[in-house]
């Protein structure tokens, strides 16, 4: 149930995938509310006896637990023992909690807590109170939105995959690049410089027809 970023590593259990969120790590929704039904349904699963329920929550929740460990700024190896953790402590704690929709919060809070308490440790700082912590813990989306945001990224760019290769590139470069040199641009498409605001609006266009049939718009 190993959590390295670069690199997923299995111990037991469960296979923990890189905090990249790889393709097939949560899937696609249309509400925030749906991670955290899903963590519900695979907990419950995964309650009842079916152990292969525990290889789907830890695929679905650990992206978000590395969105959650690295506001912390922590090394990637020492975030990496911290999502382990909180793994770890809901398999012995499994039985403290009564209801299932609870099980994406109580991963989120372990994993802020533990990631609080590691850093505090290495800045040497004193150890307090739940109720002095929570006022100094960073402000940050939360990662409902932070797994939704992803998804829809991830939409998008499946989307650019789909189309052409000229308009791959066009759009590539148009969303990277704060100023494009656009006679390099035109030179690499073998278009002339006029044609790339067109051609740029058809690939617009394209993409936009590909997100609304894939449901994204």
């Amino acid at each position: 149930m190993g959590v390295r970023e670069p690199v997923g590593r299995t111990t037991g259990a469960a296979a923990v995938p890189a905090s990249g969120a790889p393709p097939g790590a949560a899937p696609r929704h249309g509400g925030t509310d749906e991670p955290w039904a899903q963590a519900a349904d695979r907990f419950a699963r995964w309650s009842d006896g079916d152990p292969a329920a525990l290889d789907d929550l830890v695929r679905l929740m650990t992206p978000v637990l590395w969105h959650v460990v690295r506001a912390y700024r922590l090394p990637a190896d020492v975030a990496e023992d911290v999502i382990q953790a909180s793994w770890l402590a809901l398999v012995r704690r499994r039985d403290a909690i009564r209801d299932p929709a609870a099980v994406g919060g109580w991963l989120t809070t372990t994993a802020r807590r533990e990631a609080w308490r590691v850093h505090a440790s290495r800045e040497r700082a004193t150890p307090v109170e739940d109720q002095h912590l929570a006022p100094r813990l960073p402000r940050q989306t939360s990662a409902e939105t932070e797994v939704v945001a992803h998804e829809q990224r991830r939409a998008l760019w499946d989307a650019v995959d789909a189309l052409p290769p000229r308009c791959q590139r066009l759009l590539r470069v148009v969303a990277f690049t704060n100023r494009p040199d656009y006679a390099q641009l035109a030179a690499d498409l073998g278009m002339p410089v006029g044609s790339i605001g067109p051609t740029r609006g058809r690939c617009l266009a394209k993409l936009r027809v590909a997100l609304i049939e894939a449901g994204e718009c």
